[in-house]
């Protein structure tokens, strides 16, 4: 089955150039201020959507990216409105990928068979759940992929040529390549080992790889796309959401604005 991910990086591969991967916390910082400005990305420049699941307990979200999901809880988010913010997506864009990212738990009291029905209705393309490994793919990788659904791997550095193999087994959609050791948007990416280590798990997989944590500037994004299938930005994308908001934390005008802005001058270094 061909998903909206597949045809997109096939679109793309005959561009010649990498997808921008764009990774926005859903609610944030309120329900209508996210839809909008989730609406307004592809024309920013996003080839690809990532949607945070907010959680409170996430392991791998640094804090721009946490305080996103607490100010979406704070408002109101579930996983319902998180489900139905694709589908309001959907209402305007059929083409551009939505990945679902987060953690296993809030899809466990969900009910695994029931979510991926539920995100599959209302339009997501892919899944990326952080504190699964392979060896618990029964859990939701293989029924996520028997759904219709796209299972997108983490790998790290520390991800080695042994362990690459059992990794992308069950991988699809695309590849995520983790560019730091640690949490998302706490360090820069040394750019010379992500070029190297990109270059060695495309080795193992012929999928396309992006590569995310610590990207926050066009010049960084230029310099990855050189190498990688496609760059993803998230932690500087919430933080620009964080920087327009009123003291007490709630949306303004320039909300939105922020993040299409942001989006648009990376984009730019990504086409370059």
């Amino acid at each position: 089955m061909t998903t909206r991910i597949d045809s997109k990086f096939a679109e793309l591969r005959k561009e010649g150039r990498a997808a921008l991967v764009t990774f926005i916390t859903a609610g944030d910082p309120d329900y209508k201020t996210s839809l909008k400005i989730i609406a307004g990305l592809p024309a920013a420049g996003a080839d690809v959507i990532e949607f945070g699941m907010p959680f409170t307990d996430p392991m791998a979200d640094g804090p721009a990216i946490q305080a996103g999901g607490l100010r979406a809880l704070k408002a109101g988010a579930t996983m319902k409105k998180t489900l139905s913010l694709v589908k309001d997506f959907r209402k305007k864009d059929d083409t551009t990928p939505v990945v679902l990212m987060g953690y296993y738990n809030p899809i466990y009291v969900y009910g695994v068979q029931q979510f991926l029905a539920d995100a599959k209705a209302a339009g997501a393309d892919g899944l990326i759940v952080v504190d699964l490994p392979p060896e618990e793919d029964d859990e939701l990788c293989l029924p996520a992929m028997e759904s219709g659904l796209n299972f997108i791997r983490l790998t790290t550095p520390t991800t080695d040529d042994a362990r690459a193999p059992a990794v992308f087994k069950n991988t699809s959609g695309f590849v995520y390549y983790v560019s730091v050791l640690g949490i998302t948007g706490t360090k820069a990416p040394d750019l010379k080992n992500v070029k190297a280590n990109v270059k060695r798990l495309k080795k193992h997989t012929k999928l396309p790889i992006c590569v995310g944590f610590g990207v926050k500037t066009a010049e960084q994004a230029r310099t990855i796309a050189e190498t990688a299938d496609g760059v993803v930005v998230g932690s500087a994308l919430v933080s620009a959401v964080a920087n327009s908001l009123t003291p007490k934390g709630k949306a303004t005008p320039q909300t939105a604005q922020a993040v299409h802005k942001l989006v648009k001058k990376i984009a730019k270094g990504v086409r370059n």
